[in-house]
């Protein structure tokens, strides 16, 4: 399997007119030239929709219906692409989502099975679903038709600002980053991509350092939407991240919550704690001076809100074992 540059326009063919052609806007939460895709303006609040509606709209007929693994944003992506498409859907998570995630799913018509404490755990639920009920699985990330829905948010930022110096992306299994850098470097060979995560649990991180896929342990993050393994088995993302990504960057909790709390105050926009790692990169000045105009991807809006107005607020957080210590803003 592979995935290239056609892939990407056949998929912004395919997603057409229900996934939103989403804005770049400047932000005035760093110091510096930064622009924000605002993935939060998806109907489902997250840029999942694009992959999912892609694959689910390549389904044969007849199949008895859709399956999936997530963290919460690509089953809501699937839950959505397979109400339209009048399919079933079950989306298989773990016990470490947020119950906003599982009830944002539950209202778009799916059914959700919660499975152990990982990522893993809710994959081999999906794969049993699967193998014994026929139900046809699409992967988080690891999809051919995943990567190329995601990769037109690369084709969007290039067409919008073909100036781009540099995109931050937020790093998980890899779809994203694999599909945003596959259509940004066949468009702009010089554009530097980088991925950025979280510190504690960054799978992708920790393969490509390793080079070849491993386990992690996953553990509660602000940044819940990018946990979770990319499979030993990993069959497209990993070496496409360990190819095209320039660089990865890891933040800690307290600068995620900092920049969402940046992102509020400055940006007046609420985003979950994934869709800020590029800011808080920048912020913490974990990242070299690039020759012009940098974009990151704000790639979902759903955030727990009790948890988003204790951050906003300045209260501190506790993350299992990890404390984020409150800090008003400015402060």
């Amino acid at each position: 399997m592979s995935v290239d540059l056609a892939d990407i326009l056949a998929a912004r063919r395919a997603i057409a007119g229900i996934a939103a052609r989403t804005p770049m806007v400047p932000s005035l939460a760093v110091d510096g030239d930064l622009l924000l895709k605002l993935e939060t303006a998806q109907p489902i609040g997250a840029f999942k929709l694009r992959g999912a509606l892609n694959a689910v709209a390549a389904v044969p007929d007849g199949a008895p219906g859709v399956t999936c693994c997530s963290t919460g944003n690509h089953g809501r992506g699937v839950a959505f692409a397979a109400r339209a498409a009048g399919l079933r859907a079950v989306i298989c998570m773990s016990e470490l989502v947020p119950r906003a995630k599982v009830e944002g799913i539950l209202a778009l018509g799916a059914e959700v099975r919660i499975a152990g404490r990982s990522q893993d755990e809710a994959h081999a639920e999906s794969r049993r679903l699967a193998r014994e009920e026929g139900l046809i699985e699409i992967s988080p990330f690891d999809d051919p038709l995943v990567i190329a829905g995601q990769g037109t948010i690369g084709l969007e930022m290039l067409e919008d600002r073909p100036d781009l110096a540099a995109i931050l992306v937020p790093l998980s299994g890899g779809g994203l980053a694999a599909g945003v850098a596959l259509a940004a470097k066949a468009i702009k060979p010089s554009i530097r991509v980088v991925g950025v995560t979280m510190e504690r649990g960054a799978a992708m991180f920790a393969s490509i350092r390793a080079g070849h896929p491993v386990e992690v342990e996953e553990v509660a993050s602000l940044a819940d939407s990018l946990g979770g393994g990319i499979g030993l088995d990993n069959r497209l993302t990993f070496a496409l991240c360990r190819d095209l990504l320039d660089d990865c960057v890891l933040v800690t909790e307290q600068e995620i919550y900092e920049a969402m709390q940046a992102l509020y105050y400055e940006d007046r926009m609420v985003a979950e704690g994934a869709s800020v790692v590029g800011i808080a990169a920048m912020r913490a000045g974990r990242l070299p001076a690039f020759d012009g105009p940098v974009a990151t991807i704000l790639t979902g809006r759903n955030v727990d809100m009790i948890t988003f107005t204790d951050i906003v607020v300045g209260r501190g957080i506790r993350l299992g074992e990890v404390e984020v210590k409150g800090r008003g803003y400015g402060a």
